[in-house]
């Protein structure tokens, strides 16, 4: 994998931090961009990049050329080119749409490994692609092991540990870990993730991180009032955290997927209100030896924070921007982005000592992170909705909107 490829949500090691470089961070109109290439169906997923292409996936019209809104839609990956012209587009069965106004049938975020494009919709419907656009295998997990009892739109994207294809399904009811043989789409195993919670609380919109060395690696599940550890090659459970909501409150279920550093997970909960950090390892409960730290009062919905250098940055979904050290939990600085109704749903990006955030009505702000606090560099207003995190590679932004797909270079 080199530096201009972008296989999956929040980059190459998913956690929201691309290559430092030269980034744009003031553009408006078409003249700031290097093209934008329209969209044939909605979808909230952060496209996926890999060599000269971009995947992305969304509900779109069975027939191309139908222009009626009301018009039957099915789940689709298209390819892009680096010139923003389309190459192909593979339907994959009928589109469940989203409930919510920023959500859709196409939440979560495909992943590629170079070699094939996987994707999951709300359907239920899980597919791999080649880069030509053969559909390679496909097979429906609510049709093989129950509906989806979300009571909103699946968010939770697919990731790769090693040869298996690994998904969450947190839900009401049945809850479990998945994963599939990325050759063939096979089970390999399937474990039950499974814990005792009021309503609403037992579910998770959030995505499974792989963690630790090379041939050590884990998979790090946050739901149902759980931080959980599970065993790539069989799915046994390694250990877990509980301890998060000791009132045991109802409607309690998360989105944002924590963010990982030095060895210290940081996880928002608590529909905004709380926020605590655990050492990551051990065997067994591990609630009593690796709770570091936690704080009421402050917390993010949607956006997923970012770890790096020992420090946690947070986005609240108000558009507050707060770091913390990970080891402590001390605060060394918060500071608001301009003010809105608006709300920030895209998790943020860093990229060198840029973060980009972006608003849900389409405001891109990036900012120049310092030691106590931040410069706004550019308030760019990019003329439609926008729910998906931003990509950053070779100097140039790749942004997913509601209706077009934006490339962007530094001005000359």
């Amino acid at each position: 994998m080199s530096a201009k490829d972008w296989p999956q949500w929040r980059g190459p090691n998913a956690n929201g931090i691309a290559d430092s470089g030269d980034y744009p961070v003031k553009f408006a109109g078409d003249e700031g961009y290097l093209w934008k290439a329209p969209l044939p169906g909605l979808g909230s997923s952060t496209p996926a990049i890999w060599g000269d292409q971009i995947f992305v996936t969304a509900g779109v019209p069975e027939d191309a050329k139908a222009n009626d809104e009301k018009a039957s839609r099915h789940d689709a990956v298209i390819s892009y080119g680096m010139d923003g012209k389309e190459q192909w587009r593979v339907l994959l069965g009928p589109e469940r749409k989203g409930k919510h106004r920023n959500g859709s049938g196409s939440n979560p975020s495909p992943v590629t490994d170079g070699t094939h494009l996987f994707a999951y919709f709300k359907s239920g419907t899980v597919a791999a692609i080649d880069y030509t656009g053969k559909l390679v295998w496909r097979l429906n997990l609510q049709e093989l092991y129950g509906e989806d009892t979300l009571w909103w739109d699946l968010g939770s994207s697919p990731t790769l540990a090693g040869d298996r294809l690994v998904i969450a399904v947190m839900q009401a009811g049945d809850s479990y870990l998945v994963a599939l043989g990325k050759a063939t789409g096979k089970v390999v195993w399937k474990t039950a993730r499974q814990y005792e919670c009021k309503k609403e609380t037992d579910q998770s919109y959030a995505t499974p991180t792989i963690i630790g060395e090379k041939g050590k690696e884990e998979i790090l599940t946050w739901g149902a009032d759980h931080l959980t550890s599970h065993r790539p090659s069989d799915g046994k459970l390694l250990w877990q955290c509980g301890g998060f909501n000791p009132d045991d409150k109802p409607m309690w279920r998360v989105i944002a997927t924590p963010a990982v550093t030095d060895g210290i997970a940081f996880v928002p909960y608590g529909r905004t209100k709380h926020i605590a950090a655990v050492k990551l390892g051990g065997e067994g409960d591990i609630n009593k030896t690796a709770r570091l730290w936690e704080k009421e009062g402050m917390g993010a919905d949607v956006p997923s924070p970012l770890g790096k250098d020992g420090a946690f940055y947070l986005l609240t979904d108000n558009g507050w921007l707060y770091k913390f050290d990970a080891k402590s939990g001390d605060e060394r600085w918060k500071q608001r982005l301009p003010r809105s109704s608006s709300k920030y749903y895209a998790s943020p990006m860093l990229a060198g000592e840029t973060l980009y955030c972006i608003r849900e009505d389409g405001w891109v702000f990036p900012l120049r992170l310092k030691a106590d606090g931040f410069d706004l560099l550019g308030e760019n207003d990019m003329g439609e909705r926008i729910i998906a995190s931003p990509i950053a590679l070779q100097g140039k932004l790749f942004i997913r909107g509601a209706e077009h797909l934006f490339a962007i270079a530094p001005s000359k």
